[in-house]
């Protein structure tokens, strides 16, 4: 069984920073593909980044340029900074991961809530 931890979540005001950190406890699993998604209240769950082993990242258009995505492929760890964030970003974030572009595991975590205010 896979467990995936997120933290690093909590409240800032509009503008702020917060680092999320999300680890997968099974290290036997290939895992290849890592992504951070998240769900406002009364919204369906999206894609925010997605980085592949080799280090390749995308970005959701709404987060480009003020979230990045990285990870520690040894720890089967993965990392979203997120810099000036905006109200609109508030959500519960979670970490998705997968065997390769859209072969993603049937695990989700707990996942982390970010609050933004004005």
């Amino acid at each position: 069984q896979v467990q995936l931890v997120e933290s690093g979540g909590g409240s800032v005001q509009a503008g702020g920073s917060l680092t999320l950190s999300c680890t997968a406890s099974e290290s036997s699993l290939t895992i290849n593909v890592m992504a951070w998604y998240r769900q406002a209240p009364g919204k369906q769950r999206e894609a925010v980044a997605t980085i592949i082993r080799g280090g390749t990242t995308s970005y959701a258009d709404s987060v480009k340029g003020r979230f990045t995505i990285s990870r520690d492929n040894v720890q089967n760890t993965m990392y979203l900074q997120m810099k000036s964030l905006k109200p609109e970003d508030t959500a519960i974030y979670y970490c998705r991961i997968g065997l390769g572009p859209n072969v993603w595991y049937n695990y989700w975590g707990q996942g982390t809530q970010v609050t933004v205010s004005s």
